[in-house]
């Protein structure tokens, strides 16, 4: 599904991607951890084609970005889904004009009633029917990052890619999440990526990891294999984790 080639990215002097090589295959979860700034925004970024590479390449469906158009990486664009860190809901709107923004903004073809219809759809897809009417600062955070999802849900992606889904959300709405974005995964078989530094997440909802450290891929593999490892990098950082 995403195949990542020889990235490179630098802002100044400061190289942040250094040669990631990466595969992400259809349907499963990734999880990407490491330490902050280490670069998993700014691979994030190239992933959904908001940022280039000064050297590699990113290959989505056998397209490689760096030969689209500007209207072809708009294309790209909508078969994604993001989840914002702080869920980046528009306080003047109400939730379901929130959810509602993607398909307002990239589709006019669709009427008033079937945007209803979907919104409706997508806020029972996540635990909250009936909630349209509220505005964000009528929410706990839970409520927010889940309404988030269902705007990332809207458009019918293939990929969901969630920054931190779970920080700054108490152990038990973590773990609620956790358990949506497996639910999702089982039943939309969309392909997620997660970024997180929670590793109790990590272990919940990934079926692989990849660790980045100095700008490039350090480590990949399941949960059970990052924990057995003796490279001593991943198991200080697992380690700082508290895991």
């Amino acid at each position: 599904m995403i195949i990542i080639n020889n990235l490179h990215k630098a802002f100044g002097s400061n190289n942040v991607l250094n040669g990631v090589e990466l595969v992400i295959n259809k349907g499963e979860t990734l999880a990407i951890i490491g330490a902050s700034g280490c670069g998993k925004s700014v691979l994030l970024k190239h992933i959904v084609g908001l940022m280039f590479p000064d050297e590699g390449e990113v290959i989505i469906h056998g397209k490689n970005l760096n030969d689209l158009s500007l209207r072809e990486i708009y294309e790209i664009r909508r078969k994604f889904g993001f989840l914002f860190q702080g869920a980046a809901l528009f306080d003047s709107m109400t939730v379901g004009e929130n959810v509602a923004l993607p398909l307002v903004e990239n589709n006019n073809s669709f009427t008033k009633a079937e945007v209803d219809k979907i919104v409706e759809e997508k806020l029972e897809l996540v635990g909250l029917p009936g909630i349209q009417h509220l505005k964000p600062a009528e929410l706990s955070g839970g409520m927010k990052k889940r309404v988030g999802l269902a705007r990332a849900l809207s458009t019918q992606p293939e990929f969901i890619l969630y920054d931190e889904p779970t920080t700054g959300l108490d152990p038990i709405m973590s773990d609620s999440i956790d358990e949506l974005i497996k639910d999702l995964n089982d039943k939309l078989k969309v392909t997620s990526i997660v970024v997180t530094h929670d590793m109790f997440s990590v272990k919940n909802v990934a079926d692989r990891i990849a660790m980045m450290h100095e700008g490039k891929i350090y480590f990949i593999g399941t949960p059970e294999e990052i924990l057995k490892t003796d490279n001593q990098v991943v198991s200080k950082f697992i380690q700082r984790t508290g895991f």
